[in-house]
């Protein structure tokens, strides 16, 4: 198989694809030549205008279609590989009350402004997601799930008292990179308040991070699109518990 690879579109290799963008210009035929001007740079050859419609005073919102220019080596994809076994239930609980000896203890919330409980709720709650249970489900685990909105020291405080042994925070607004802040914040301020064996695990969540930009955060681990509550609760396992035990 090659390893230097393009889009496909209608036939193998042709390199189309299809890009939506906002512009903040009222629609008219400037904007629309502005938006294929943009479509060019951006790498795509004969690119065609395929949906403008106006979003507002002064906003115009765009699809264009066409052929992008660049190519992609898979030799040089850099992505983060899962390190640790996919556990079921059972095997979670077990672990845990074999190699543990009591609950494992996580803390889960929304920060900041953030309001959007969808994602940590599908990982905590027992309804879960994708037709696995949530973290709730596992007998051995002892979920608190503060919601949404709560501020860093409130988190940190709660996590002190509870004794957690990891901290679960998803987030999905993004804007002015608020997702980013919120985390890095977070992360100093457990460093502030507990010594390195004394912290909880720090796992954040949600559509817009980058999966390798866990050292640059702070944090242990970012998951991304896709997560369900079994692929948290075996990285749980593998890191408090079977890393733990290895030492």
């Amino acid at each position: 198989m090659s390893r230097i690879i393009r889009p496909y579109g209608d036939t193998t290799g042709d390199g189309m694809v299809q890009l939506s963008f906002t512009l903040p210009v009222p629609h008219d035929k400037r904007a629309e030549g502005a938006a294929l001007q943009l479509a060019a740079k951006m790498g795509l050859d004969g690119a065609m205008l395929v949906h403008a419609k106006p979003i507002g005073d002064g906003y115009t919102f765009f699809v264009v279609y066409g052929a992008s220019t660049h190519l992609v080596n898979l030799d040089e994809v850099k992505v983060v590989e899962k390190d640790y076994p996919h556990l079921s239930p059972k095997e979670v609980n077990d672990a845990i009350r074999e190699k543990l000896g009591r609950k494992l203890c996580v803390v889960g919330a929304c920060i900041g402004t953030d309001a959007h409980t969808v994602g940590i709720d599908a990982i905590l709650n027992i309804k879960g997601v994708a037709g696995e249970k949530g973290l709730e489900y596992y007998r051995e685990l002892r979920v608190v799930n503060l919601g949404a909105q709560v501020a860093v020291p409130d988190l940190v405080n709660r996590a002190v008292d509870e004794e957690a042994d990891a901290v679960l925070v998803s987030q999905v607004v993004t804007q002015k990179d608020a997702h980013l802040h919120n985390t890095r914040e977070m992360a100093a301020a457990f460093r502030e308040a507990l010594p390195p064996g004394k912290r909880p695990l720090l796992v954040v969540g949600g559509p817009r991070f980058d999966e390798g930009a866990a050292t640059e955060l702070g944090v242990d681990r970012i998951f991304t699109r896709g997560t369900t509550p079994s692929d948290v609760a075996s990285y749980l396992v593998h890191r408090l518990v079977t890393m733990k035990e290895s030492v």
